[in-house]
Formats: structure tokens, C-alpha cells, sequence
């Protein structure tokens, strides 16, 4: 869902080695039963391999300003089942709420003539407050 968006922010983290993290933030509205809600989905994120496991994921708060000035009423990621232990780790402390069991429906990046142009997934759902 990310592919070909400019986020309204973005947080880069460098060390002396160059790029240490990153990660984006775009405003989007997302249906929530039967309305439609603006939230801030964060995407983009990575670690530079040599410093995972070394608790750069909890850099997420630096999006916490950012997040109360937009006044959306929370932010969300998706992510793959394979990283609950690292979204969990991130979340223990109340610092997000993991929910599972979510279909996410996103356009896919290329158009085929053979293929619908969305896909629906189920994956894990990272919501923060």
C-alpha cells in the first residue's frame, strides 16, 4: 500500500555509519464498520540489519508529537504475522495495541488485466494511541 506514497513525514535516524532507522508517516481514512475515519498510518520502517535487536523500534515515540498535532485519533500499521515478536516487544509497556485476525484491503502497486487491483491480506494490526 505504500508503493508510490510521499509521506507527510518522515524520521530518519543516522550514526556514523549513515542511515541507522527509518520510518513514515501518512495521513489516510481508513473505514472503520461503517464510517470513514482520518488516521495516520506509519510505514516505511526498517532497522539497518547490524542494529536489530538493539531496541530501535521503540524510536516509534518520536511520533507521538507529531501524531498530537495532526489530531488523528490514532495511527496504525500493518505487518506481516512473521514479525509479532518484534511488534510485541514494542507494545508490552502500553505503548501499542497488537490486534490480529484484521482483513486489510489495499490496492496493489501494479495494474494487471488478469488480476483484480486490490488485495486483501490478514495481517497484523499495530495501533497506537
Amino acid at each position: 500500500s505504500w508503493a508510490g506514497a510521499r509521506p507527510e513525514f518522515r524520521v530518519i535516524g543516522y550514526d556514523a555509519h549513515g542511515v541507522a532507522a527509518h520510518m513514515g508517516l501518512l495521513r489516510r481514512f481508513i473505514r472503520v464498520g461503517d464510517a470513514d475515519l482520518l488516521v495516520a498510518e506509519l510505514g516505511l520502517w526498517g532497522v539497518r540489519p547490524d542494529l536489530e535487536g538493539l531496541g530501535l523500534n521503540h524510536s516509534i515515540r518520536v511520533m507521538y508529537p507529531v501524531l498530537q498535532q495532526l489530531g488523528v485519533p490514532f495511527a496504525f500499521g500493518a505487518v506481516r504475522h512473521a514479525l509479532y515478536k518484534l511488534v510485541g516487544r514494542l507494545c508490552r509497556n502500553g505503548l501499542g495495541t497488537i490486534v490480529a485476525g484484521v482483513r486489510v484491503r489495499s490496492t496493489l502497486s501494479d495494474v494487471y488485466l488478469n488480476l483484480p487491483p486490490t488485495r486483501t491480506e490478514d495481517v497484523l494490526v499495530v495501533v497506537f494511541p
